[in-house]
């Protein structure tokens, strides 16, 4: 059976936040806008796939269900993270909590030239002691309730494609 801090969430328990599914089509939909908004550069023409001068072949697409309650936590945790990722290998695109919809689930973006990449990084990050010591904290307070991670590759000519202005062709 589930922990208590984990079990699924009742509609007819009004203390309770609604809790939000969304299917694969939505996740992944979610994380192309993610990842487009985050790289896009005002006036920069599309591009290979690249953030700034990175090469990025591999997106590592961290989809977190956290405790609404706790959200503050969790984007201490994200904010740690910042100078945590670079300095272990990672080019960190971003975390993003729920800004409008549902209210539990957020997402990092973190980059990689290659798989090989991503598990040197995973082995630096493992053995640096800030990294420890954010888990260590994001554990003790429950922020994270489940986490999933996938990987991605940018489909070239469809990475940084600025909008176009209404009326213009």
């Amino acid at each position: 059976m589930w922990p208590s801090y984990i079990a699924p969430m009742t509609p007819d328990d009004p203390t309770q936040p609604a809790a939000a599914q969304l299917d694969r089509r939505e996740a992944i939909a979610a994380m192309g806008a993610a990842l487009g908004l985050l790289a896009f550069e005002a006036g920069q023409q599309p591009t290979t796939p690249t953030i700034g001068r990175t090469s990025m072949k591999v997106t590592c697409v961290i989809r977190y269900q956290i405790d609404p309650f706790q959200r503050d936590v969790f984007k201490e945790y994200a904010h740690n993270w910042a100078s945590i990722i670079p300095r272990c290998g990672g080019h960190l695109v971003g975390y993003f909590l729920p800004y409008e919809g549902t209210n539990d689930v957020a997402w990092a973006l973190v980059a990689f030239d290659s798989l090989a990449s991503y598990e040197a990084y995973r082995a630096r990050i493992k053995a640096d002691p800030e990294g420890k010591a954010n888990i260590d904290m994001v554990q003790s307070k429950r922020a994270i309730l489940r986490e999933e991670r996938n990987f991605v590759e940018v489909v070239e000519g469809t990475f940084e494609v600025p909008a176009s202005q209404p009326g213009s062709r």
